[in-house]
């Protein structure tokens, strides 16, 4: 059963109090608790109210006091402080100290706290939600989920164990497609600052007359089309996780910025003065070689090491063995479940072309071609045939997989069999080979 929603009203003028409750007690969801001091309503703590309404000249304590001691015994408490006085300077000074909202006791005041009560509710109803998200989000980003049983990731979960429970900064490495930002998402999720924001960025994709103003936001009127103040990518993570992506792709003039920020722990937006203090976890991917990076002088070492903190190195998914299957049977399964399919299975020639294939996009392009060979196959046995497999570069694709010069030399005259239909007189033209040596290699082919 859902927990009711709990106000206390603390107000000492009997009519006044009653008045309130009468008001708040209308909605059946609402469990409303009429007290008639300070005192009262602090020892009453720990049945963790939603709302409190708190008058401010109660007989025996200060509202502000009394509000103070509640922040400090449930920071989640909002306060809606009702005043017989109508003085700005005391309700901004209230306001200031945490309360959610400041009423004079007038003819609108009734409707004003229903109101206020209202929009606390809905405020409190979509954080509950947000958090049960962020829980099944966090289920998704387990460590544990990290599909694979080889020794390089598990290497990687070991890693990713060590980071979750610091705030120390990560640097990711990798291929394109090997989950840089999955690991970063584990990373956040499975943290302390699970409550907050994870903010990425892909410093790729943003051009360099645009990338201040995106990570640390920018004032009303600070350059032309700045219509409107707006906080930057810092601000948006604050007590939670801010992810750059592609970061050895930042131009020099953004690196220095980028440094102060991280060392003076806080932010200035573009055309402003004032500076924002944060507390924010920096995770960092790139593909390339930072360390190279620096040295040739396109990175600044200075930033290198404050951004190295904890590395975490990503395999390729040609170094990671039979994980390539147990992805591939994790793809299949999760397919046929989004597209209410029964799971195929591979027939032992497509398992093979899968093995043998260096996989250049890595774990993306492994789903990429499960998917296609699902809808691709025509019966519940997906064939070597229905596995497409489209390099960007063949060349690449040919040498990352290390073989004999034996090895290289069969996989050479294989494709121009394929290509000119096993003319072996056609292909010998070709290589500049005699027949009988293809006729020989065929048959060493075959023997393997």
């Amino acid at each position: 059963m859902e927990k009711p929603f709990k106000i206390f009203v603390v107000e000492d003028d009997p009519f006044y109090g009653e008045l309130l409750e009468y008001i708040l007690n209308r909605d059946p969801e609402i469990e409303v608790e009429l007290m008639t001091s300070g005192a009262e309503c602090l020892e009453n703590m720990y049945k963790h109210p939603d709302v409190v309404t708190l008058d401010y000249g109660l007989n025996d304590m200060n509202g502000l006091e009394v509000m103070g001691r509640i922040k400090a015994a449930n920071p989640q408490v909002e306060i809606i402080v009702v005043s017989g006085q109508q003085d700005v300077a005391t309700a901004v000074n209230i306001l200031r100290n945490g309360a959610y909202d400041y009423l004079v006791k007038d003819e609108e005041a009734k409707d004003r706290i229903w109101n206020s009560v209202q929009k606390i509710r809905d405020k409190k109803r979509l954080e509950s939600e947000l958090n049960v998200l962020r829980v099944e989000v966090g289920k998704k980003y387990e460590v544990a989920n990290f599909i694979g049983q080889s020794k390089p990731i598990q290497q990687v979960k070991s890693l990713i164990g060590k980071a979750i429970s610091t705030n120390i900064t990560v640097s990711i490495t990798g291929e394109t497609g090997t989950g840089k930002e999955v690991v970063a998402k584990a990373i956040h999720y499975n943290s302390k600052r699970v409550s907050g924001n994870f903010i990425a960025v892909n410093v790729a994709a943003i051009p360099n007359e645009l990338i201040e103003s995106e990570l640390f936001g920018h004032e009303k009127g600070a350059f032309t089309g700045a219509s409107v103040s707006r906080k930057g990518k810092f601000e948006e993570a604050n007590k939670g996780t801010l992810f750059l992506d592609e970061i050895g792709e930042m131009n020099l003039n953004m690196q220095s910025k980028l440094l102060r920020v991280l060392q003076e722990r806080e932010v200035t937006r573009v055309g402003g003065n004032k500076a924002f203090k944060l507390d924010v976890r920096l995770l960092v991917a790139t593909h390339k070689d930072l360390a190279k990076e620096v040295k040739e002088g396109r990175f600044r070492e200075d930033l290198y090491y404050r951004l190295l903190g904890l590395p975490i190195l990503l395999p390729p998914l040609r170094d990671r063995g039979n994980d390539i299957l147990i992805l591939t049977r994790y793809f299949l399964d999760s397919f046929a479940k989004e597209n209410k399919m029964d799971a195929k299975l591979l027939s032992p020639k497509a398992k093979n072309k899968l093995m043998t294939y260096s996989f250049p996009g890595n774990v993306r392009e492994l789903k990429a071609i499960v998917e296609l060979a699902v809808v691709m196959s025509d019966s519940q046995i997906i064939e070597e045939e229905d596995i497409r497999l489209t390099p960007l570069n063949p060349l690449t694709d040919f040498l990352s997989v290390e073989s004999s010069l034996k090895e290289y030399t069969h996989k050479i005259v294989r494709h121009f069999l394929e290509k000119y239909d096993n003319n072996v007189i056609l292909v010998a033209e070709k290589l500049h080979i005699g027949k009988s040596t293809v006729y020989r290699m065929l048959k060493e082919m075959d023997e393997a």
